[in-house]
């Protein structure tokens, strides 16, 4: 009869040698729980197994995706667009040297920046972020209650330009039009750095890596932790990665 297991069949299978399938699955599945827990429990099949590669195990996304079942962790979803900038329409901008192109062959080549909000009980918390296209990595960032150029944006801009392993002779800047990355003090700041700035028309970051970083940025730290009471618990505490 189908189903049906005799005692003996019942002994041969708890004697059985586990597969090496078995095997591999019990050492991994604790590793990708940790690993999940460690990046904020919002990791996805393709962070996740992007991950386990710079760990250095060799295993492909259908593998990652089984194991991350087994483990009963998932990644977040992302959510709508929000804009936060504004033109200023007075002012003569620099020339869109990046036309959408969002790709890097070393780093400190091209570095994205924009601005996001995180609503806090003490009120908005504006947040902005300098990427490295190459690496796909947050190099600079910082948190304040007010949009102005000199407290907001060009804190993570020298947040980036300190951390940087080597010149920034021969960087892209790129930014869009919005009035706090135009303004003097912060267009100054950047070619002060031997970087050349380069604008995109506001929201056209959106379509490519700058508003990509911002909403996953909301998606796996802000959503998931929250509600924030303050300003200064919006600030990330450590880099993290856009990929």
């Amino acid at each position: 009869m189908q189903g049906f297991l005799t005692s003996r069949g019942y002994r041969a299978a708890k004697t059985r040698v586990a597969s090496a399938r078995q095997l591999r699955d019990e050492l991994l599945v604790p590793e990708v729980a940790r690993l999940h827990a460690e990046n904020y429990s919002v990791y996805g099949r393709r962070k996740m197994h992007a991950l386990l590669k710079r760990q250095g195990w060799e295993i492909g996304r259908d593998q990652t995706a089984r194991l991350m079942r087994l483990a009963g962790v998932r990644g977040v979803r992302k959510s709508k667009k929000v804009f936060t900038t504004r033109p200023d329409k007075t002012q003569a901008l620099p020339r869109d040297l990046v036309q959408r192109q969002f790709r890097a062959d070393a780093p400190r080549r091209l570095w994205v920046a924009d601005i996001t909000y995180v609503a806090t009980w003490a009120g908005f918390a504006y947040v902005a972020f300098v990427t490295d296209v190459y690496s796909r990595r947050i190099v600079g960032w910082n948190v304040a209650s007010t949009l102005k150029a000199e407290v907001l944006p060009l804190q993570a801009l020298d947040m980036a330009a300190w951390g940087a392993d080597g010149p920034l002779d021969g960087l892209i800047h790129h930014a869009d039009h919005g009035s706090n990355y135009m303004s003097m003090v912060y267009t100054d700041r950047v070619v002060e750095l031997g970087a050349t700035p380069s604008t995109g028309t506001v929201g056209d970051s959106y379509d490519a890596l700058a508003e990509a970083v911002n909403n996953l940025y909301k998606t796996e730290l802000i959503r998931q932790r929250g509600p924030w009471k303050t300003v200064e618990q919006v600030e990330p505490d450590r880099p993290w990665r856009s990929r």
